[in-house]
C-alpha cells in the first residue's frame, strides 16, 4: 500500500498551483495589435507561402525542429500496466518536463485512445508533420515492436520507443564499464536475461551489437527459459530461444557472468546469485522493487557489481541519461531516423563519461564526497551537466556518418557551446576563465584548506590543471581530509603555527612591522599576527612567494578584508577598494557593484567604483556598458541620494569620457533597451546591452544581488575585490565548493593579468 503522506504530496504537486507539469509559452512579442498581426493574420501568410515553396523552410519559420511528441495509448504505463490513455497522461507530461529540463526540447504529450495497431500508426502518421521527432512511450509488447518498426519505415523524422531503447542504451553503457572493471570479454561472457518484453528484447539486441554472442545468451519469460522446442513463440522470443536443455532461471544462472532483470520483484534469489561466476554483474531493473534487493545482493556477494532502476542505490539505470540527449543530437542534424549507429554512439559516450573525473556539483547533488569510476559508479548520474555536451555530439556524428543527417554540423566546438548554453548561460564564462587560467599556471593560496569545502575546491583546481594550490592550515587535518577525498597530489602544505615556519614568520613579521610601525604596530604584535593565516597568506603575496589568494570561508567579511588592506594595500590612484559580484543570468554575466564593502559611498567614491568595475568587466573579455542606478531618471528627483549618483556620472564623463556609463537611471530603464531609447534617446547606453550596475549604496547592492540569486537560482561569482595591489578575493562565509572554485578561477586569471601588466 502506498504511503498516504507521499500520495498526498504527489497529488498536491501535480494539482497546484496549476494542474499538470507543462505549458505552452509564447516565444515572440504579443503585447500589441501589430505583434498579433504578425503572429497571425495577415503577417503569418508570408512564412506559410515560403514553406509552400520550400517545405524545409518549416524548420526555419516554425518550432518543428525543436518539438517532440511523446505519444502513448496507456497500455504499459510504468509499473501500473494498462491504465488507459487518460490515466497515463501525467506520465507523458512528466516525460515532456524531463525533455525540457535536461535537453531544452519542447514537447506536446499525445494520448491516443486505441489499442488497434493500425489505427495507432495511422494517427501518429497523420500528426507527424507537426513534430521534429516522436518518442513512443508506455506501449505494451508485442504491439510496440510493430508500431515502432512501421513508423520508422514510413516517417522521415526520428522515432524511438524509449521503453525499449532507453533502457537498452543506458544498461549497455553500464555493462560495458562493468565488464571493463571485472576484466571480462563481452564476446565470452554468459548472459541471462529475465524478461522478454520490449525492453528485454531491445537490451539483448544492443548487447549483441556491442559484441556479445547469441549462443552465450539465455532469455527467460514468466514460464521459464525460452527454448527452441517451445511452440508458437513470437518472432521476438524465437530470436533468442536457446537449444540448451534447461528450463528454469535457477538452471540458467549457474556459472553465468551477467544477470539482466527486466521482470518482477524478488524473482532472483540469493542462492541464484551465489551460483553465478566470479565477479558477477547483476542489473536488477524491475521498478519500483528490483528482482533482488540491493542490500541483499551486496551482502550475499562482496564481488557483485550491482545496478538497479532505483535512485537510492548506486548505478541507477535511468532512461533520462539517454532519451533527452539522443533526441537532442538527432534533432540538431535533422536526422531522418534514430538508427543502430546512433544508439551505439550514445552507449560509448555514456560509458566514457563515467570514467572522467566527476564535477563537484555532482558530488554535492548526490551527497557524496568523491564519486569515481568503479563498482559503485559505472554510469553517469542523471544530474551530471556534462551529459548534454557529450552525448548529443556523439549521436549527431553517428547520424552524419551513417547518412541519415539532413543538416550536418561542421564546427563541433561551437555546437558544444550552443548545447552548454541551453542549460545555463553562466557556464560559458566559467569555461572561458578556466581555459585562460590553464594557459599560464599561477600559484594560489587557499588560506583555509583545513575546511573540507575549501580543500575540495583546491583539489578541483589541481586536478583540472587550472592552477597550483598552496594549502594553508593545520597540516594534520589537511592530510587527513586529503586522504578522505583521495586528493593524492604533491602540493605545498603550510601550517603558519608550526615550528618549521618559525623563520618565515619572523621574516614576515619584520617586513610587516617596518611597513606599519608608524601606525601603532609593535614588532611583538606583528610576530603574533603572523600566526594568523590571513596575515601570513597576505605576506606570501607581498614577497612573491605566491601569485594569488582565496580566503574568507570561515570568517566574516570585514575581519578578512582588514589584513588585506593593511598588508597588501590599494592600487595607485585607488582611495578605497570595492567589490563586484558577477550574476550569471540568462541575458549574460551581470556585474553588480558594490555588494560588500562601501556602506554609503560619496559621489567621488561611486565614480571610483564604476571605474574599477569597468576595468573588471574588460578583464573578463566583455565590452563594459555601465548604468549608475537610482530611484530617479536623469534628474527627475533632486534629492541628495539622486544628486549623488548624478554627480558621480558627471565625474566619470569628465575624467573618463570613453567609458560607456550613464545615469542616474532606474533599474528597469537600465535593463530595457526599448524603454531607454524611447524615453532617453540621448543616453550613452542607447543601443547597448548593459552588463554593469552600480548601486548607490551597499544596502541596495547587497539586497539586490541576494534577491536575484535566491529568486532565480542564479549562479554567482564573488564578491570580487577591486582595487588591491595583489590578486586577493574573499569568498562569502560558508561558500559552496562551486563558488570557491569559481572565485579561484577569477583570482588566477587576475594573477595572469597582473603578471602581464608588469612585463
Amino acid at each position: 500500500m502506498r504511503d498516504s503522506r507521499k500520495k498526498s504530496e504527489a497529488l498536491l504537486y501535480h494539482s497546484t498551483p496549476t494542474p499538470g507539469k507543462i505549458k505552452v509559452v509564447p516565444t515572440k512579442k504579443h503585447s500589441t495589435q501589430r505583434d498579433l498581426s504578425l503572429a497571425y493574420s495577415p503577417g503569418v501568410a508570408e512564412p506559410c507561402l515560403e514553406i509552400e515553396k520550400n517545405p524545409d523552410d518549416v524548420y526555419k519559420y516554425t518550432a518543428k525542429g525543436n518539438l517532440v511528441a511523446v505519444i502513448s495509448n496507456g497500455t504499459a504505463v510504468l509499473g501500473l500496466g494498462d491504465i488507459g490513455p487518460l490515466a497515463g497522461k501525467p506520465v507523458m507530461e512528466g516525460k515532456g518536463l524531463l525533455f525540457k529540463i535536461f535537453a531544452d526540447i519542447d514537447v506536446f504529450d499525445i494520448e491516443v485512445d486505441t489499442k488497434d495497431v493500425e489505427k495507432f500508426i495511422e494517427t501518429v502518421k497523420n500528426i507527424a508533420p507537426t513534430f521534429g521527432g516522436i518518442n513512443l512511450e508506455d506501449i505494451k509488447a508485442p504491439e510496440a515492436f510493430e508500431i515502432e518498426r512501421r513508423l520508422k519505415e514510413e516517417l522521415d523524422i526520428p522515432v524511438m520507443h524509449d521503453d525499449q531503447h532507453g533502457t537498452a542504451i543506458i544498461s549497455a553503457a553500464a555493462l560495458k564499464n562493468a565488464l571493463e572493471i571485472t576484466g571480462k570479454d563481452i564476446t565470452k561472457v554468459k548472459i541471462v536475461v529475465n524478461g522478454a518484453g520490449a525492453a528485454a528484447i531491445s537490451c539483448t539486441r544492443l548487447y549483441l551489437a556491442l559484441g556479445a554472442k547469441r549462443e552465450n545468451v539465455v532469455m527467460c519469460d514468466s514460464k521459464g527459459v525460452i527454448r527452441k522446442d517451445i511452440e508458437n513463440l513470437s518472432p521476438q522470443k524465437a530470436e533468442f530461444a536457446t537449444s540448451r536443455d534447461i528450463r528454469t532461471l535457477a538452471e540458467a544462472i549457474i556459472d553465468a557472468d551477467v544477470f539482466i532483470g527486466l521482470s518482477v520483484a524478488d524473482v532472483f534469489t540469493p542462492k541464484m546469485l551465489l551460483a553465478m561466476a566470479k565477479d558477477p554483474i547483476v542489473f536488477a531493473m524491475a521498478n519500483p522493487n528490483p528482482e533482488i534487493a540491493y542490500d541483499v545482493a551486496i551482502k550475499t556477494r562482496k564481488d557483485v557489481i550491482m545496478a538497479t532502476g532505483r535512485s537510492d542505490h548506486p548505478n541507477q539505470v535511468n532512461n533520462v541519461l539517454g532519451f533527452p540527449f539522443i533526441f537532442r543530437g538527432a534533432l540538431d542534424v535533422r536526422a531522418s531516423k534514430i538508427n543502430e549507429e546512433m544508439k551505439v554512439a550514445a552507449v560509448h559516450a555514456l560509458a566514457n563519461l563515467a570514467k572522467e573525473p566527476v564535477p563537484e556539483q555532482v558530488n554535492i547533488t548526490y551527497g557524496e564526497t568523491n564519486i569515481q569510476f568503479g563498482k559503485d559508479y559505472i554510469i553517469p548520474k542523471p544530474f551530471d551537466h556534462r551529459l548534454i555536451t557529450e552525448v548529443p555530439p556523439a549521436v549527431a556524428k553517428a547520424a552524419i556518418e551513417s547518412g541519415v543527417a539532413k543538416e550536418p554540423i561542421t564546427d563541433w566546438e561551437a555546437y558544444k557551446e550552443i548545447l552548454a548554453e541551453r542549460l545555463g548561460t553562466g557556464s560559458k564564462l566559467m569555461r572561458m576563465l578556466m581555459t585562460r587560467a590553464k594557459t599560464d599556471l599561477k600559484t594560489i593560496v587557499f588560506a583555509e584548506a583545513d575546511h573540507l569545502n575549501v580543500l575540495k575546491a583546491a583539489q578541483i583546481i589541481y586536478d583540472d590543471g587550472i592552477g597550483k594550490p598552496i594549502l594553508l592550515g593545520n597540516k594534520k587535518i589537511i592530510k587527513e581530509l586529503m586522504e578522505e577525498i583521495h586528493f593524492d597530489a604533491d602540493v605545498t602544505i603550510i601550517d603558519p603555527h608550526s615550528e618549521e615556519e618559525a623563520e618565515r614568520r619572523k621574516r614576515f613579521a619584520h617586513l610587516y612591522w617596518e611597513k606599519r610601525q608608524r601606525h601603532g604596530l609593535t614588532l611583538l604584535d606583528a610576530q603574533k599576527l603572523m600566526k594568523e593565516r590571513n596575515y601570513f597568506a597576505a605576506m606570501m603575496l607581498n614577497v612573491n612567494e605566491a601569485d594569488s589568494l582565496v580566503t574568507g570561508y570561515s570568517r566574516n567579511y570585514p575581519a578578512v578584508v582588514k589584513p588585506m588592506i593593511e598588508l597588501i594595500g590599494t592600487q595607485r590612484g585607488v582611495d578605497r577598494i570595492a567589490a563586484t559580484s558577477i550574476m550569471l543570468t540568462k541575458r549574460g554575466p551581470m556585474f553588480f557593484s558594490d555588494t560588500a564593502i562601501n556602506i554609503n559611498p560619496s559621489a567621488k567614491e561611486l565614480a571610483n567604483i564604476a571605474y574599477m568595475t569597468n576595468i573588471g568587466i574588460k578583464m573578463f573579455g566583455f565590452e563594459p556598458n555601465i548604468a549608475m542606478l537610482s530611484f530617479s531618471n536623469f534628474g527627475s528627483s533632486k534629492s541628495d541620494e539622486a544628486n549623488k549618483v548624478s554627480e558621480a556620472v558627471e565625474i566619470l564623463h569628465k575624467k573618463h569620457p570613453k567609458i560607456n556609463v550613464d545615469g542616474e537611471l532606474q533599474a528597469d530603464f537600465a535593463l530595457n533597451p526599448i524603454m531607454l531609447k524611447e524615453k532617453f534617446p540621448f543616453s550613452k547606453l542607447v543601443d547597448k546591452k548593459v552588463n554593469g550596475l552600480i548601486f548607490p549604496d551597499l544596502q541596495s547592492a547587497n539586497i539586490g544581488y541576494k534577491l536575484m540569486k535566491e529568486f532565480n537560482s542564479i549562479d554567482t561569482i564573488g564578491p570580487i575585490i577591486m582595487g588591491l595591489k595583489k590578486p586577493v578575493h574573499i569568498i562569502q562565509l560558508g561558500a559552496s565548493v562551486d563558488e570557491i572554485v569559481n572565485t579561484a578561477c577569477v583570482t588566477l586569471v587576475h594573477a595572469q593579468e597582473q603578471s602581464k601588466n608588469k612585463q
